[in-house]
């Protein structure tokens, strides 16, 4: 025994060692795209980071960051985090599968495995770990800093502690076993809410252990399991501190008490409760009660990291989102209540129609000496005829409207039936949401583009367009990694059916339950397989399993068990070795800088002390970084757009920001409390109509005037609108003194601005921004970034200035075709050739997916109006200059063309570099070609794919005239005229 525990624990940690020698290797050293940045910005500085927070992940990377020798080595510090979390995963599924390997070939209890069983147990468990370790989602997961790798090791450890309790039930200390359980638990909490759907799993380990299977016994396991997770989810997570804050409000509101005596009070009564649970327990001497006092109170003690948020939130840190700081608050951070929520077991559907409107629960704000109440919660009520069980066809957005139609049959006016919903379910949330990322794992994936499909057997390239077929992203397996998985699964259902269901409750609850419980709509901003790791996680158990299955087959002709695991792990070692030599190079971020590059190019586009607004997560979450971790330009003020919508955000906008001042607002919180201006509809004044002065407008709505006031549908009164034509006078000697206009520009300053908003709904965004301009009096300048959606500009694009990846509003009036406003060319010289970095852009070993290309393409897009803009002024030195200099940091072997690659071609051709130009050109024309049959054939999910494609041809047709090829035009103008008749059909 002492032998083979000690076996078990070398292998065990020797397959940990390789698992992190990988993710260290791979590992990105900076802040990734998507969530990465905000996280470690969070962790560096124990910051709030968006509902409902990770804040146990943050505390564990504030230690990380610690080893950082400076601040541009905390990112590398805390994806180690990721790493360590994800290869102490492979750790605990080397030692799961070790146990239930034993089992299956030593069937009595505390007998000793033989050589050739220690073999191949070991064989087993390092098959199936490393597999894992290799796999697609796990490894993404593990090189970056994201919850999901920790949410992986929480799985694997409590999963791992089950199995050694049921080694250990009888045993006077056994129990403590399912404390560390609930312990880890609590904890897991703090990082994500997935270990919880392993709950079922670990009832049905204990069901199996101390009681006798019955059908009727299962049901019962399954719904004590179902009611402890939902105990958990919703009536500790959230239920605890919405009780806590009930108490609260009376205490201060009813009893006149001060603040926080409700809290003080609350947590007395619970912890005396426990303390009286536990004391009666034993004074009776009811085991079961004891235990399950003592897991529940340690699940709160691992909860008790979140006690970081109100408290970080108190200080009003530089990141602060909701600003959860009182009970209310951050019980509304806990329920994530500003995403909104989804129908699920039965609900409306997309075309349902609102009957009414009830008013819920009311909302309160923590006022000068109570709680008060701002407005209602409301709840829309739908007739019963528009309400079906799984509604998964229940969004009325118009772009989900097109894409349930891919998917399903729908006729206009006519409500999806039961079996289109089920039919959506079963095709895209389970087919394309959860099986083709399965897929992906363990059979191969076409590419990075967003939809890609599964690689099924080789890498056939003929009819695939380079950037498809060269992509490091197109891995193929063979399918041996599903082979294994299969027989894995064969032969313990063969051998043990009990640990195969185990088995199979992990895998579906870590899978298929959770897509159920998403219920996604038919777009997602990015691919979603990282949710899913945990289900991946329980296959490849099965994996491990699988030697054993190939060893028994090799046994009956071998006779000889050793000989048979040596044979079958090499055999299985196979698996892990395709993933990596396969995976490595997709996976492998050692050298990408450009997601913090990027954020550094931005905000080096913005002049000092600026305001700049951006669009969402890639637009913002690295500027956080930049700023909150390298200390970089902390003169702009980063207002992100969507959160400008909520007054926690705007006063945070109110505040001092390291060197950024606060905004000059006029408008008080009572002018965009939370329920107050969310919206204001246009309703015409004919007295205004011809326009109205922004400033009157902004003191109009701080002084909630009578004149814009409108009924509402409820009864209440709503601001409102009255023109939408503004004007703002400008102080010209004020801006022409300052300087920031460009000098070709200079004597078409505008002593006054008229624009015209295109908006029939004003949003708080909206409103602010306004407000915003009106009091600035030019004294800050103030950016959007040129990713932002034009629809945000509020008509104020004719007065837009570019200075590189951002367009300044200055009181310049130019109208044009081709972009909004006006180029500062000398400026953004300075900025996009001396400032800005592309470190590593042109390595074409380094592996870069969607993410990066948009960006790449953005840059490339203003690289070519700047230079067609020396050239237009007769400088071709200095356009030449900008082109040799785009292509050679965004080169087309590293970063493919795109739809601002044909601008090019005619500047290239007028700085007389016809065959450059010619070459470009023909390139382009059969790259889209290619793209276009290619995505045409895998069909409606590449839309996109296509449309950009034909937008690229569309630009070729017209630059063939500057090469002197209108017969090659010709013959792509045909091609393309029947691309869109077969896009048609």
């Amino acid at each position: 025994m002492t032998d083979y525990r000690k076996i078990n624990n070398l292998v065990g940690w020797l397959v940990f060692l390789i698992a992190t020698a990988v993710y260290v290797l791979t590992l990105e050293p900076t802040a990734s795209f998507w969530d990465a940045g905000e996280f470690i910005a969070c962790s560096y500085k124990l910051l709030v980071p968006h509902p409902p927070g990770a804040p146990f992940y943050l505390l564990v990377g504030r230690i990380f960051s610690m080893f950082a020798s400076d601040p541009t080595q905390v990112a590398w510090w805390v994806n180690l985090l990721s790493a360590l979390s994800s290869s102490f995963t492979v750790l605990f599924l080397f030692w799961s599968i070790t146990i239930l390997s034993r089992r299956l070939l030593v069937k009595q209890e505390g007998v000793t495995p033989t050589k050739g069983q220690t073999v191949l147990i070991m064989g087993a468990g390092a098959v199936g770990a490393l597999a894992y370790t290799f796999t697609d989602s796990a490894w993404f997961s593990a090189v970056e800093a994201e919850v999901y790798a920790m949410s992986s090791f929480f799985t694997a450890i409590v999963f791992w502690a089950m199995l050694r309790w049921e080694s250990k039930v009888g045993e006077s200390l056994s129990d403590k076993w399912l404390i560390l359980i609930a312990y880890l638990i609590g904890l897991s909490i703090g990082a994500h809410l997935l270990n919880l759907v392993a709950i079922p799993a670990l009832a049905f380990i204990y069901y199996f252990r101390l009681y006798r299977p019955t059908w009727k016994g299962g049901l019962i396991a399954f719904l004590i399991s179902a009611v402890i997770v939902i105990a958990i989810l919703w009536g500790i997570i959230p239920g605890l501190p919405s009780l806590a804050g009930n108490v609260e409000v009376f205490f201060v509101n009813s009893l006149g008490l001060p603040f926080g005596s409700g809290i003080i009070f609350f947590v007395i009564l619970l912890v005396a409760a426990i303390i009286y649970g536990i004391r009666y327990s034993i004074k009776h001497n009811i085991r079961v009660l004891n235990t399950a006092i003592l897991c529940f109170t340690f699940i709160l003690i691992g909860y008790s990291s979140y006690m970081m948020i109100p408290i970080r939130s108190s200080y009003n840190p530089t990141i602060d989102e909701n600003d959860p700081q009182d009970i209310l608050s951050f019980v509304s951070y806990l329920k994530r209540e500003q995403y909104g929520d989804r129908p699920l077991l039965y609900g409306p559907q997309y075309n349902a129609q609102p009957v009414s409107q009830e008013e819920g629960a009311p909302r309160y704000v923590k006022g000068k000496d109570k709680y008060v109440v701002t407005g209602r919660k409301l709840e829309t009520v739908y007739d019963s005829k528009d309400k079906t069980l799984l509604p998964r066809i229940y969004s009325d957005n118009p772009q989900h409207l097109q894409e349930y139609k891919k998917w399903v049959d729908l006729r206009e006016g006519q409500a999806p039936t039961f079996g289109q919903n089920l039919s959506f379910l079963l095709r895209y949330q389970l087919g394309h949401m959860y099986w083709r990322y399965f897929l992906w794992n363990f059979v191969g994936r076409e590419s990075d583009v967003q939809q890609a499909g599964v690689l099924w057997f080789g890498k056939p390239t003929d009819g695939v367009p380079d950037r498809v077929a060269n992509s490091k992203a197109r891995n193929t397996f063979y399918l041996l990694p599903l082979v294994f998985g299969i027989i894995g699964l064969i032969f313990q259902i063969r051998k043990n059916e009990r640990d195969a269901f185990i088995v199979g409750l992990l895998f579906f609850f870590t899978g298929i339950a959770i897509a159920l419980y998403l219920n996604q709509p038919p777009i997602e901003p990015r691919e979603r397989d990282y949710t899913f790791a945990g289900s991946f996680y329980a296959f490849s158990i099965w994996i491990g399993l699988g030697v054993l299955g190939i060893a028994e087959l090799l046994n009956r002709g071998l006779r000889n068990v050793t000989t048979s695991g040596a044979i079958a792990t090499v055999i299985g070692l196979a698996v892990p070795g395709i993933l990596a030599a396969e995976g490595w190079d997709d996976h492998d971020r050692s050298n990408r800088y450009h997601s913090v590059d990027s954020a550094k190019n931005l905000l080096d586009s913005v002049a000092p002390n600026g305001i700049l607004f951006t669009n969402g997560d890639n637009d913002t979450f690295p500027l956080w970084y930049a700023q909150e971790v390298e200390g970089y330009r902390t003169d702009v003020r980063v207002a992100v757009l969507s959160y400008l919508n909520t007054d926690w955000y705007i006063d945070q906008m109110k505040r001092q920001a390291y060197e950024s001042d606060p905004w000059p607002l006029t408008l008080e919180n009572e002018n965009y409390r939370q329920g107050t201006n969310d919206y204001l509809p246009y309703v015409e004044r004919q007295q205004v109509a011809a326009g109205i002065d922004l400033k009157q407008f902004v003191s109009l709505i701080r002084q909630n005037h009578p004149a814009l006031q409108v009924q509402a549908g409820s009864g209440s009164t709503l601001l409102s609108f009255p023109t939408k034509n503004f004007f703002l006078n400008v102080d010209t000697d004020k801006v022409a003194q300052a300087g920031f206009v460009a000098d070709d520009y200079q004597d078409q300053i505008s002593d006054r601005m008229q624009w015209t908003i295109n908006k029939s709904l004003l949003e708080k965004k909206h409103m602010i921004i306004l407000d915003l301009l009106a009091t600035n009096e030019w004294n800050r300048p103030v950016y959007f970034s040129t990713t932002v959606n034009s629809a945000d500009f509020m008509g104020l694009s004719e007065y837009f200035q570019l200075e590189g990846l951002a367009y300044r509003v200055v009181p310049v009036k130019v109208s044009s075709e081709d972009m909004p406003g006006f180029l500062n060319k000398e400026l953004m010289y300075e900025n996009m050739m001396k400032k800005f970095r592309f470190r590593n852009f042109n390595d074409p070993s380094i592996f870069y997916d969607e993410n990066y290309f948009r960006f790449a393409a953005n840059a490339r897009d203003k690289f070519g109006k700047l230079a067609a803009e020396y050239l237009m002024s007769g400088d071709n030195a200095r356009a030449k200059e900008i082109v040799d200099y785009c292509f050679e940091q965004l080169p087309p072997s590293t970063i493919p063309y795109d739809y601002y690659t044909p601008q090019f071609i005619s500047i290239m051709a007028d700085l007389g570099e016809e065959e450059r130009a010619r070459s470009l050109w023909e390139d382009m024309a059969k790259n889209s070609r290619e793209s276009v049959d290619y995505y045409l054939e895998k069909g409606a999910l590449f839309d996109m794919e296509i449309q950009t494609n034909l937008f690229i041809m569309q630009q070729l047709i017209g630059e063939a005239q500057a090469i002197g090829e209108e017969q090659k035009a010709k013959e792509l103008q045909d091609v393309f005229v029947q691309y869109l008749q077969r896009m048609r059909r």
